[in-house]
């Protein structure tokens, strides 16, 4: 959806997809939703380092906002590639956790799930808590999934990419869960579960595990960060910077009422905001679903129509330009904005060749 509305920030597709009503009341709880998700993971950021090193939980705090900030200059095509990098490492990790975790080991499975049975629960039933989770994690990436698809102009990539991203997703946790209800008698009491697990294991590895964590932690918060002041800013970069730097402040503030209480609080509550944003998505994408897909082909027309200028083998003519700026007049876009994002597409990718 954000790349079929080429999207700076959710209010962009919302104002499209739902009643005015309805994308207030979105837009707001993203808003609050995505600051309070921020100063969770911010505390997160001190709870990890505070568990394996020991530090303050506000000096891993401090240096996870004050990254925020720095790396918010930065090119941001480039920030994306960087943060990427660590996704990968993530899962090889906790599938090697998972894996060392039942390999060559047996356990008490009736004491396990008793163990499992008496810890405070938000959820009275498991199928509601794992429809919330899912609902947060919707919650939590959904406006920065708005800004990355509004910055890709092929819709299939923007499907794939969202494809093989809730894959990836499911799996992680379908491996995390398998490793923390193993392990559920010694980590009951951890604020970084996965993490107590890891330093069990290997004091090295747990190093290890804890720098990914905090770099994930990071992308997280940075990504919510960015986000927000996209979303409050504009195209102003200047406001832009001021106002995330504002949401930083804020968020190492309201930090410091603890990791573990803030999850357990507000997770619940986000994840039923959740529903509702599904909800509107899903009823916006089966609405849409034929338009977009002929957006899709459009837009493939056009690439490969502004691809002839580069090939030599093929000639460039007139009947092509203004095949080219028809298809344009047709998109769902502004005619001059699609025209000149396909021909930085394309110009990018013969560079890049």
């Amino acid at each position: 959806m954000g790349c079929y509305y080429d999207s700076d920030s959710h209010q962009d597709v919302l104002e499209q997809v739902a009643h005015p009503i309805i994308t207030k009341i979105i837009d707001y709880t993203l808003i609050v939703s995505g600051f309070i998700i921020f100063f969770v993971m911010i505390a997160g950021a001190g709870a990890n380092l505070h568990q394996q090193f020991d530090f303050p939980n506000w000096l891993g705090a401090l240096v996870c906002a004050l990254l925020v900030i720095i790396v918010s200059f930065m090119d941001f095509d480039k920030i994306t590639s960087v943060l990427g990098i660590f996704t990968p490492i993530i899962i090889v990790m906790i599938v090697a956790i998972t894996a060392y975790t039942y390999i060559g080991h047996s356990y008490d499975w009736n004491n396990i799930y008793r163990v499992a049975g008496e810890l405070p629960a938000p959820m009275p039933k498991v199928i509601f808590s794992a429809i919330n989770y899912y609902s947060l994690c919707a919650v939590t990436g959904v406006s920065m999934a708005f800004v990355l698809g509004g910055s890709v102009v092929r819709i299939g990539v923007a499907e794939k990419g969202g494809a093989i991203g809730g894959a990836l997703i499911g799996v992680i946790v379908l491996c995390a869960y398998g490793a923390l209800l193993a392990n559920v008698e010694s980590i009951s009491n951890a604020e970084i579960p996965m993490l107590a697990i890891v330093a069990s294991i290997n004091p090295v590895f747990a190093h290890i595990y804890t720098f990914t964590i905090f770099a994930l932690i990071f992308n997280t918060a940075f990504s919510l960060s960015y986000a927000l002041a996209k979303r409050l800013s504009g195209n102003d970069n200047k406001k832009l910077h001021i106002i995330l730097i504002t949401v930083v402040v804020a968020g190492y503030l309201c930090s410091f009422a603890g990791f573990k209480k803030l999850v357990s609080l507000m997770y619940p509550v986000l994840g039923y905001i959740g529903i509702l944003l599904l909800g509107v998505l899903l009823v916006a994408w089966i609405r849409e679903k034929q338009n977009i897909m002929k957006e899709k082909m459009l837009r493939r027309k056009m690439i490969a129509v502004e691809k002839k200028k580069y090939d030599e083998d093929q000639e460039y003519t007139l009947k092509d330009k203004k095949l080219f700026k028809k298809l344009a007049e047709e998109s769902v876009l502004d005619a001059s904005d699609i025209k000149q994002e396909v021909k930085d597409v394309v110009k990018e990718e013969q560079d890049n060749n």
